[in-house]
């Protein structure tokens, strides 16, 4: 029988998958739940030691003689921890995979004179490549963030030629209870390296052919000024699997149109669920696809980062590659005939796909945001000058991915509404094409210093779509309810842009009516001048978010 501490169990099943084979443990009463269980298994090997100084070194010898296999190391609450220290320093210059699992008294009596409580997480510093703290779970999120960050550890001690770890697991009392049967099933996440992508791609292309319904996710990539390879590798892709993709990725014959595929098959999801993700790049925009990923638990997740983290979007993540999304897609051979896949899965999202884009063709909003931002990408696709087309995040962003059909430019790295108009500024000292800002009132406002800059040039052009406040708050369900969401979360205000360009020497426009609208579009994308350009299009907030509902809701004829 095992204990009744869930992250206990949780990590005591993970070390089982991981293969860890022995664990140095010292004495305590903190630690027993952890002792107990990993003598439980009967598939870990303890080794009891009581000297914490003297215990990191027995590990330290043990993963020597184990070919540097991970060595498990186990210690109790307190100055126990600080006694690993020198064998930890001695691992992280010999590259040695300790695994140091602390037990801690619960968070909220640190520092509050408790008997034996100190802050424990990163108290080994800079000796071990990860230290984390597991949570007491009580919900399934909670208990997928425990094993996510198990996993993320166990991970570490296989990178870089092999590192110690750090696993602190806080635990409440009452702490001796051991009625569990069976230990809870998590799932180990492996670790590769593109080192020639030959077997790698083999390996991967046949559990396409045996999960049979697989789905390729491609977030947030560069724009590279080569796109030759990325094409045949997508090409190749496609064959097997669904791909989709946002404008915040590699054009890919256009964009997916993923948000209204997935408001098309609402209350049918489980039709299209994927049992196979390989999820490439950063973020993407759409919160429904990220709710799509999770709920469709899909049994074989591949994460490819550059940097071999695991960003763990879906949930359900088993293998991470490290290996760029271009190194990734070039690389995609050939899909040979006997790869297996189920033909109907990737026909139903095609033509699911194909729709949701004759939507976003078809349909004409009256005028909005929306119907700015359609007509500004329309007249765009005219112009044959080479051009750089930056987003704000927000409500910007989201019509971007509804009708650009391009590479978009957005700081979608944490989503703040700072610095975009910065940033689309910076880019535009740097070329000589034209760089584009499609940007919300409250972003520009909040960011409007960028305008305060002689070298700035005619190159720069700005659409402001100004609604007199955050848009994307009068979409949020039950916010409307609140007295405040207006004056204090909207930031509801009347402020024009006209006065900050007068002082900065910044050409204005200003649209209240589509004509207007569209007749400023035209000239922000047609007129030579020497300083920067900037259309402010006038609309009404209520208006625009009953745009984009009935967008969403608007059926193909």
């Amino acid at each position: 029988m095992y204990c009744n501490k869930e992250n206990v169990n949780i990590l005591t099943s993970l070390l089982l998958r991981h293969r860890v084979k022995h664990a140095v443990v010292c004495p305590g009463s903190r630690n027993a739940a952890i002792v107990h269980n990993l003598n439980e298994t009967h598939q870990i090997e303890c080794h009891p030691v009581t000297d914490e100084r003297s215990a990191g070194f027995y590990a330290l010898g043990l993963s020597l003689s184990c070919d540097f296999q991970p060595v498990a190391v186990c210690v109790t609450s307190g100055t126990a921890l600080l006694n690993l220290a020198p064998a930890v320093a001695e691992a992280h210059y010999r590259h040695i995979p300790l695994i140091i699992i602390s037990a801690d008294r619960p968070p909220q009596w640190i520092d509050q004179l408790d008997g034996q409580t100190l802050p424990q997480t990163d108290a080994l510093g800079r000796f071990v490549a990860k230290s984390v703290s597991l949570p007491e779970p009580t919900t399934d999120e909670e208990r997928w963030y425990c094993a996510r960050m198990i996993n993320e550890a166990m991970l570490e001690t296989v990178k870089n030629g092999g590192r110690p770890v750090h696993i602190n697991v806080p635990i409440t009392e009452p702490l001796f209870q051991f009625d569990v049967a069976e230990l809870p099933d998590f799932t180990p996440v492996s670790y590769a390296e593109a080192d020639g992508f030959g077997t790698l791609y083999q390996w991967l292309l046949s559990l396409i052919g045996l999960t049979r319904k697989a789905m390729v996710v491609i977030g947030q990539t560069h724009c590279l000024p080569d796109y030759c390879g990325i094409e045949e590798g997508i090409s190749n892709l496609q064959k097997v699997a669904v791909v989709v993709n946002e404008s915040l990725s590699h054009p890919i014959d256009g964009i997916c149109h993923v948000d209204e595929a997935l408001c098309a098959i609402e209350g049918r999801e489980e039709e299209y669920f994927p049992n196979m993700i390989i999820y490439v790049g950063d973020t993407v925009v759409s919160k429904r696809l990220r709710k799509f990923l999770r709920r469709s638990r899909a049994k074989e997740t591949w994460v490819v980062t550059p940097d071999g983290e695991l960003h763990d979007v879906t949930m359900s993540a088993t293998h991470v590659l490290k290996a760029t999304p271009e190194e990734f897609i070039k690389n995609m051979p050939v899909v040979d005939s006997h790869v297996k896949h189920d033909r109907s899965f990737v026909a139903r999202w095609n033509e699911l796909l194909a729709d949701s884009a004759r939507k976003s063709m078809l349909y004409e909003p009256p005028y909005s945001q929306m119907a700015t931002v359609k007509y500004f990408e329309e007249q765009l696709e005219d112009m044959d000058y080479y051009y750089h087309v930056h987003y704000a995040n927000s409500s910007a962003v989201r019509l971007a991915n509804i009708f650009a059909d391009h590479y978009v430019y957005c700081n979608r790295g944490v989503n703040g509404i700072e610095g975009s108009l910065s940033t689309a500024a910076g880019h535009s000292l740097g070329t000589d094409g034209k760089v584009f800002c499609v940007i919300g009132d409250l972003s520009f406002f909040y960011d409007q210093n960028a305008m305060w800059n002689k070298c700035l040039r005619g190159n720069l052009r700005i659409l402001l779509l100004n609604n007199g406040g955050g848009s994307i708050f009068r979409t949020l369900p039950g916010l409307s309810e609140s007295p405040v969401a207006e004056p204090m979360v909207a930031a509801q205000h009347a402020t024009t842009a006209q006065g900050i360009c007068t002082q900065n020497d910044i050409g204005y426009l200003k649209a209240s009516t589509m004509l207007d609208m569209q007749l400023g579009v035209v000239r922000l994308l047609t007129a030579e001048t020497t300083r920067p350009m900037l259309l402010e299009v006038f609309t009404d907030g209520e208006i625009d978010a009953q745009v984009v509902q009935e967008f969403y809701d608007w059926n193909l004829p």
